[in-house]
């Protein structure tokens, strides 16, 4: 069987500006061997799905036992590589955040998403305080070995309507990027951003490679033109699942 260091090596190299991994996210066992099926690569986590599919509801009201056990529960389930979307990481001070990832290395995740916004109420973080919590991060990956992907994401471009998106975000985001780069993180994850060209922007100057999240009618190629290494889909396959489920019930029940 392949040890959880060397999928973590093997996640690692999949970041190809150009050349992107893409990540249909899953939320539980069950779709972690359905999409692990069609050849993916690897395996990533959606908050909002495993939060959804349980009960819950998005931004760590899913108990952090509950999450910790569902990600064990995936990872023993496949083979591929797996990554956690710890959202914020389940605790404001650096050291709690470093707490939360030996939680998740334990339960054999090679990677996971750390967002720079509270989780009661979205607003962003200071760069400083994000920097931080990320390097308290790295430094607890590192004592338990193997190359854990920190995926730095950052809200800026979700507090921002789309019109609002220009140059002068890309510029903060780039701030942002040095300051995480520096604290030990492996990639930025920039959801909310969609135009290609501030995209391509983006990408040319990041110290990080840069993940974007699509939908289902998503143009992998477009993006990947742009110099886009990393490649996610959210929520969108849980919606899809959920919509494909009810559709099927109700033809059942109107018959």
């Amino acid at each position: 069987m392949t040890t959880q260091m060397q999928k973590a090596k093997r996640f690692r190299k999949l970041h190809v500006p150009g050349d992107p991994l893409v990540l249909f996210n899953i939320w539980d066992p069950g779709s972690a061997k359905a999409v692990a099926e069609t050849g993916a690569l690897a395996l990533a986590t959606s908050s909002w799905a495993v939060s959804e599919a349980s009960g819950y509801s998005d931004g760590e009201h899913t108990p952090l036992t509950f999450a910790m056990d569902n990600l064990r529960r995936i990872t023993e389930a496949t083979e591929l590589p797996v990554t956690v979307d710890l959202e914020s990481g389940y605790g404001d001070t650096p050291k709690k955040v470093s707490e939360t990832i030996t939680l998740a290395i334990k339960a054999g995740a090679i990677g996971c998403n750390l967002e720079d916004s509270f989780p009661e109420n979205r607003s962003l973080r200071e760069t400083k305080h994000q920097a931080d919590r990320i390097r308290y991060a790295r430094q607890k990956a590192d004592e338990a070995g193997g190359s854990f992907f920190i995926n730095a994401r950052t809200d800026l471009f979700i507090q921002a309507s789309q019109d609002e998106h220009d140059s002068s975000v890309i510029a903060k985001a780039l701030e942002r990027a040095e300051a995480y780069a520096g604290a030990g993180a492996d990639g930025l994850f920039v959801p909310g951003l969609s135009d290609l060209a501030l995209i391509a922007e983006l990408t040319k100057a990041s110290p990080l490679p840069v993940n974007i999240m699509v939908g289902q009618d998503a143009k992998i190629s477009a993006l990947a033109k742009r110099g886009v290494a990393r490649i996610s889909f959210g929520a969108a396959p849980y919606v899809v699942a959920i919509s494909a489920l009810q559709e099927a019930a109700r033809k059942a029940v109107t018959k």
